[in-house]
């Protein structure tokens, strides 16, 4: 029997919100403050009009506030800014980059390589063979649109913080250059679909599995709403960012490609949900949202975690440990989403399944590579901190340690706010 709601986590309270009253949800601090998330508004109102939805505005404004005499908020804010001022000197990137035509003949068509797939070395004719884990550097070169990509979406994060934290309208500046170009222009600005994403030679021209390279744009929502006061991107502008995600969202629904992907039984499906969900509502498209994260623990919790806490599908990988880790940041971008519509999916539990219990699972071997019974080619020490100070941040304080390193100490308080 599916149990919705039946604990709330300290940072995360969902309101069942009366028909026609927006749905909400509160993240308090240890000193009584709240913010709220409002549904496709975000966290802006509690957060001086800065429109995020995993950013957590207390969590924020406390870093801000500890920077003056806590020395590693204040080294990652200085490792910020230098990766900001480098971001400053670099054009702005667009699908346009690529090498490679995609076979619509339109250069604005995204165009990546499934990231494990190689040339058969005994034929190079042949079509590319699967190596599970193995990453074929191929994918990164400029023949393709994915490490354009990643540094639109690198970048504009990057800028998004640096903007935050220091007050400069450069920072700001930059990064709604580069949203015009990816997004807005004309000449240059990505077609919202996935057609041609993560193609294998000589088998596939694109699979549903490239809808996956898209999900890096959470995080430049969330950018967009760091550079919101400073008005760099105009009403108008964002209004045409919200319409390309509307597009996108119809795409992702009605594609081929699309529907293949939500119909995916591992990580992708939990992506595809975290994706659509957040991208419905950044396009202010709510019942797309709604729909999405109501259906999720029946959906997703039931199906893909096992009573233990174990993801089974992703521990037949051969980096099984990383991509546990890697499916429950999907699924806490979904959780995010979920309370900002007034649905706890912290606390869901549905046959005695829950995120908390496969959070607690992959916990359990922090410090303990050497007992993990599954194949792992790299073992993800960091991620797992990473992730464990994320889900400090939903059913803390106190709940896992905050012991995360990097730019994550400019994200979430390292003593909880």
């Amino acid at each position: 029997m599916m149990q919705l709601g039946r604990t709330i986590p300290l940072s995360v309270l969902a309101v069942t919100a009366a028909v026609g009253a927006p749905s909400m949800a509160a993240a308090f601090s240890s000193t009584g403050q709240t913010a709220v998330c409002r549904a496709s508004d975000g966290y802006a109102a509690d957060f001086g009009g800065r429109r995020t939805f995993t950013l957590r505005p207390l969590e924020l404004e406390a870093i801000k506030a500890s920077l003056a005499n806590d020395p590693v908020a204040a080294q990652a804010y200085r490792a910020l800014l230098a990766r900001a001022d480098q971001a400053l000197a670099r054009k702005p990137g667009s699908v346009l980059d690529k090498r490679t035509i995609p076979l619509s003949g339109d250069r604005r068509d995204y165009v990546s390589l499934a990231p494990y797939w190689w040339p058969d070395p005994a034929n190079p004719k042949a079509p590319y063979l699967r190596r599970d884990g193995q990453v074929n550097p191929e994918r990164e070169t400029n023949r393709f649109d994915r490490s354009a990509l990643g540094r639109l979406v690198s970048d504009t994060d990057t800028l998004g913080l640096a903007y935050y934290y220091s007050g400069e309208r450069k920072y700001a500046d930059k990064a709604a250059a580069l949203i015009r170009a990816w997004f807005l222009d004309p000449a240059t600005g990505m077609n919202p679909n996935m057609n041609y994403a993560q193609a294998v030679p000589g088998r596939e021209n694109g699979r549903a599995e490239g809808v996956l390279d898209t999900s890096g744009f959470i995080g430049v929502i969330d950018a967009v709403g760091l550079i919101g006061p400073s008005g760099t991107l105009s009403a108008d502008e964002v209004k045409a960012l919200e319409g390309w995600f509307s597009r996108y969202v119809d795409w992702m629904r009605t594609s081929p490609n699309g529907k293949a992907e939500a119909a995916a039984r591992n990580n992708h499906g939990i992506w595809y949900d975290a994706q659509i969900a957040r991208f419905a509502l950044f396009a202010r498209r709510d019942d797309i949202a709604r729909r999405t994260v109501t259906a999720f623990a029946k959906a997703r919790i039931e199906k893909q975690v096992d009573p233990s806490g174990a993801l089974p599908h992703e521990l037949t990988r051969t980096r099984s440990f990383h991509y546990s880790i890697y499916t429950l940041d999907a699924a806490y971008h979904v959780a995010d989403s979920a309370a900002c519509l007034g649905t706890d999916l912290y606390g869901a539990e549905v046959q005695g399944r829950s995120l908390r219990k496969a959070t607690a699972y992959v916990a359990a071997y922090r410090g303990r590579q050497a007992d993990w019974p599954y194949k792992e080619m790299k073992w993800p020490a960091e991620g797992l901190d990473d992730l464990l100070t994320r889900a400090d941040a939903a059913w803390g304080p106190g709940a896992y340690p905050r012991t995360a390193g990097g730019d994550v100490v400019l994200r979430y308080h390292m003593t909880a706010p």
